[in-house]
């Protein structure tokens, strides 16, 4: 499968970073809008195996196949450039500032929101007959999680908004170490092997994806969920988004890049029988 050493995957992190950076603004939000679309879509896939198995394993599995096609497109998203970005400003590549890395950020997020809201459009248009019929089990089981997960959260104040930041912590950090899987081979089959586990493990352990909850949560509203846009931005999107970036960055992106690019001297240890060198006096 072509395995890259953890060298060759690193720095090829940092390239990542700043080309996206320099990417046109154009190219930003259509590759944004197709990832925020395409995983969109996979929710739904998974959520929908999920309800008519009853058996939620079946969906986790299965979801990791919309973000492996988003990768193997070349499409963007959030979660992934919060990683990669700050890599190429920590290695100091030229013209890779902060204001820059903000602005790459924002247009990410629109472009991600916007391909999101338009499949939640979409789909309930589909589940409903043009939203003149109910939208069934899968609307009614979607629009729960969106009250769960905002109102659920409410109800206990700082602890549940920490709770929700530690989740979308937990999840970036996987979703970002699929991120690096696309990363770690030159073929198709060992990408999408590098991609798949950390993506099914965090869909499966409930953890909280921002562009995930850009579909899930309008999606429930329009299928009649009980809580309200601002509960999805204070009580899910805020404290997601900055967990996912907390995670991402603290746990995949800055390890690799302290460890394998720069990379502390190695130790020396004096060998039996040998004396230790003195370093030369200059």
């Amino acid at each position: 499968m072509a395995y890259l050493q953890p060298a060759e995957f690193a720095t090829k992190m940092v390239d990542a970073g700043e080309a996206k950076i320099y990417m046109s603004t154009r190219d930003t939000l259509i590759r944004a809008f197709m990832a925020g679309a395409i995983l969109a879509l996979a929710a739904v896939f998974a959520i929908t195996v999920a309800v008519q198995t009853g058996v939620f394993l079946i969906g986790a599995v299965l979801f990791p196949i919309g973000f492996c096609m988003l990768y193997l497109m070349g499409f963007d998203l959030l979660t992934g450039v919060f990683m990669l970005t700050p890599l190429a400003w920590l290695a100091k590549r030229p013209g890779v500032t902060p204001s820059q890395i903000l602005r790459n950020w924002g247009f990410v997020f629109l472009g991600n929101f916007a391909g999101a809201l338009t499949v939640a459009f979409m789909m309930s248009y589909i589940f409903t007959m043009g939203y003149n019929v109910d939208g069934g089990a899968i609307a009614t089981k979607v629009a729960s999680i969106g009250e769960a997960r905002t109102l659920g959260y409410a109800e206990h104040g700082v602890a549940g908004w920490i709770t929700i930041f530690i989740r979308g912590m937990l999840c970036n950090w996987m979703v970002s170490l699929g991120v690096v899987g696309a990363m770690i081979s030159t073929h198709v089959s060992g990408k999408v092997l590098a991609m798949w586990f950390p993506i099914m493990l965090f869909f499966f352990m409930g953890f909280e994806h921002s562009v995930v909850n850009m579909f899930l949560f309008p999606f429930g509203l329009i299928m009649g969920g009980d809580f309200s846009v601002m509960d999805y931005f204070v009580w899910n999107e805020i404290p997601t988004a900055l967990g996912n970036l907390v995670g991402g960055l603290a746990f995949t992106g800055l390890t690799i890049y302290t460890t394998h690019v720069k990379t502390a001297p190695k130790r020396k240890i004096p060998v039996a029988g040998k004396p230790a060198t003195k370093a030369a006096v200059v």
